[in-house]
């Protein structure tokens, strides 16, 4: 660790996505500011966090670049992460965890989006490269590929919507039915979404057009769309499979359609 950091207490800052806790434990003060300004609306009082990381930083002189090669392995039950920015192991069973990284919000966004893929993919949810939102106490989430118009149909909400996110949605299972969760995983719009969640309604996929029209979709068509935008970062044949089931049940339980749309506001006339 960098001797020229400020030495402060150690403490924990617990952050609290789609119902699974994650605690940071850090002695740099500069540190748990940066994560308490980040994750504002996510931070919590939590005395029994899922998994706790103690986080030891290094200079940013001594990081690699976010844009290395990421890798992610799991070994006898223990999970283990690297990139130029970051390097990290933990053991989920006895819920601790170390972080080694630079004092990097976006080392910290990685490392926290490639934790709860790891939970969720336990737990038969998922992350997935979606936009999200709540209307009348029902969340739909909008997938597509880059450009499709994520960050857009976001953008076009009327007031009664309350926006989970417009870059990752966050799909928990709850019985025979899923929640969208709010994440402060900021796309385009720059700003992260209300810390709520609201069980799915429905699901689109985003193409734009010349006019406003929700199409049916196959069964199998839908689940290939939807594992090319599920996060998973590791290459476990046992959780790639477990993946895969997740994705069949989900596309089995939540209506699933094509979304072509103009992009204005007209097009949430149909979202009901």
């Amino acid at each position: 660790m960098n001797t020229a950091l400020a030495a402060s207490p150690v403490r924990s800052i617990s952050i609290g996505i789609g119902g699974v806790t994650l605690a940071l434990r850090s002695g740099d003060g500069s540190f748990r500011r940066m994560v308490e300004d980040r994750y504002r609306d996510f931070v919590r009082s939590s005395s029994s966090p899922q998994i706790e990381f103690d986080v030891d930083l290094f200079d940013f002189s001594e990081a690699g670049s976010s844009d290395d090669h990421l890798e992610v392995r799991i070994h006898d039950g223990n999970w283990f992460l690297k990139r130029g920015d970051f390097q990290a192991c933990c053991n989920p069973a006895a819920g601790t965890g170390r972080i080694r990284q630079s004092c990097s919000p976006y080392a910290v966004d990685s490392l926290l989006r490639i934790v709860h893929s790891l939970v969720l993919a336990k737990q038969r949810g998922f992350l997935v490269h979606a936009s999200s939102a709540i209307r009348k106490n029902r969340a739909f989430i909008f997938s597509g590929v880059s450009g499709a118009g994520k960050t857009t149909i976001s953008r076009l909400a009327p007031p009664d919507v309350t926006l989970l996110t417009d870059e990752i949605s966050y799909v928990r299972r709850n019985g025979d039915n899923y929640l969208a969760c709010g994440t402060p995983f900021a796309g385009e719009l720059g700003r992260p979404g209300a810390n709520a969640s609201a069980p799915i309604s429905d699901f689109y996929f985003l193409e734009k057009g010349p006019e406003n029209r929700i199409e049916p979709i196959a069964a199998a068509d839908a689940v290939r769309r939807l594992m090319r935008n599920i996060l998973f970062f590791v290459h476990d044949p046992d959780l790639v499979a477990q993946v895969f089931q997740s994705a069949c049940e989900f596309v089995s339980l939540v209506p699933m359609h094509r979304l072509v749309f103009v992009p204005d506001r007209r097009v949430w006339d149909i979202i009901v």
